[in-house]
């Protein structure tokens, strides 16, 4: 069997498709001996808040209750720890970042947003990137379901960006997350900028018009000639990959109200009308791009702040934002308490996805954290305090589930960014106004 460097890809004029993780990359060692991953991180965010009575569990430990809203992480509930008390409070006064522009903005940079200009602050997924990500295809992916608003102001007169953007390169410089499944399949697939094929624009950076089919047609040839010097367990996990690759692409094909049968190897225009199809579209692209280490750092804003996504196919036709002033009004808290447990049953579907995809020592789920939570606690009040998180998975065995980590009130948010940056080996001991890792998740 040949020997793969970790960096090999699939190439054609077209595309580069990323590996996953074969024997055949695998350095030599002594028997018994394991390599340690490289872990990945995902960040998820919604907008709003939740309505804690349902949220909230009362037991501490393991053994805890699962709440209505938080019933659909049964499954995977060995594989999540539901942390409460944590605050936003980056400079020790309660009011600065009410609202919802300067809560979602402080979420990831632990700074309070400045309203002349964009003033943030470095995210923490960034510092995570630059620490790990160096040798992929993209140091970090930013997504999102409802994109990015540069330009104008919002809430209360802040930058717009501050409502739709969590991740920022430097505290002037936002990355702008992309929302459209086609666009984020070819930055994982397409060829690298200054690579393009002939007759490809600005506005068609892989070539895809001239080049009316699939990635994977793309690079055939080159699969089946790697595929002649693998064993047999990695020719089938290859298969298995491949078949993951070409069933994603059709899928946003067909979320997009499928093209002509001339163009149906193409992938569409535009992200899918359907709420929950446009999540775990996201969702399965995260899981690929982290299955090829195309990247190893993602964030995914399901909602912009003070977003009002609708969820009729649950019976709930009014706006999120809209409900969340509940007034205390238990039929609009009803509605609110759906909507919790619906984006709680769709990330329960990317952390059993991750579980799903074998690695080296156990799963893809194994070796990459996932964090899920709001800027708020309240959506009626628009306060930052006792927010709502959820996290899964083990960073390679840097993080342990711990049932229910009830924290004393107003231990701060970014306590938790310290602790998943020393999961990922980056020497930080202070992020915003942390005091220190949370001990209780470490693995």
């Amino acid at each position: 069997m040949n020997r793969l460097s970790r960096r090999t890809v699939l190439r054609s004029a077209t595309a580069t498709i990323g590996l996953p993780l074969l024997d055949a990359m695998l350095p030599r060692r002594a028997a018994g001996a394991a390599a340690t991953p490289r872990p990945r991180v995902a960040f998820l965010s919604v907008p709003n808040g939740v309505v804690h009575d349902a949220w909230k569990p009362t037991a501490a430990g393991t053994d805890y209750e699962l709440t209505s809203s938080l019933e659909p992480l049964a499954p995977i509930r060995d594989r999540v720890s539901v942390i409460t008390g944590l605050s936003q409070i980056p400079d020790g006064d309660r009011q600065t970042i009410s609202g919802h522009a300067r809560p979602t903005a402080a979420l990831l940079t632990g700074t309070v947003a400045s309203k002349e200009g964009v003033r943030a602050g470095v995210s923490v997924d960034q510092v995570i990137a630059d620490a790990i990500g160096g040798d992929c295809r993209l140091k970090s992916l930013e997504l999102s379901i409802s994109g990015p608003q540069l330009a104008g102001l919002c809430d209360s007169g802040f930058s717009c960006v501050y409502s739709s953007v969590i991740s920022y390169r430097d505290a002037t410089t936002p990355n702008p997350p992309d929302n459209d499944p086609r666009s984020v399949f070819r930055r994982i697939f397409g060829r690298p900028p200054g690579n393009e094929a002939a007759g490809s624009s600005s506005s068609d950076p892989v070539g895809q018009s001239a080049v009316r089919k699939s990635v994977l047609d793309a690079v055939v040839d080159d699969a089946r000639r790697l595929s002649r010097g693998l064993g047999a367990d990695d020719r089938r996990k290859l298969d298995e990959y491949l078949y993951a690759v070409r069933d994603l692409e059709r899928r946003i094909t067909v979320a997009a109200n499928a093209p002509t049968d001339a163009d149906r190897l193409a992938l569409p225009q535009g992200p899918p009308a359907d709420y929950p199809s446009h999540v775990r579209l996201m969702g399965e692209l995260m899981a690929l791009a982290f299955r090829s280490e195309a990247t190893r750092v993602c964030t995914f804003m399901l909602g912009n702040a003070a977003g009002n996504q609708t969820y009729p196919w649950v019976g709930v036709p009014e706006g999120h934002h809209e409900l969340s002033h509940h007034g205390n009004v238990e039929a609009k808290l009803a509605k609110l308490r759906k909507i919790d447990r619906v984006n709680v049953a769709l990330f329960a579907e990317f952390v059993a996805r991750l579980a799903a995809i074998p690695e080296e020592q156990g799963s893809l789920l194994d070796n990459t954290v996932v964090f899920y939570g709001s800027e708020l606690g309240s959506g009626n009040a628009h306060t930052p305090f006792d927010l709502p998180v959820l996290l899964a998975g083990g960073a390679a065995g840097r993080i342990r589930a711990a049932g229910h980590v009830k924290l004393p009130m107003d231990t701060s948010l970014y306590d938790l960014w310290v602790t998943l940056l020393g999961a990922c080996d980056v020497p930080v001991r202070q992020f915003g106004n942390s005091t220190g890792p949370i001990d209780v998740i470490r693995g």
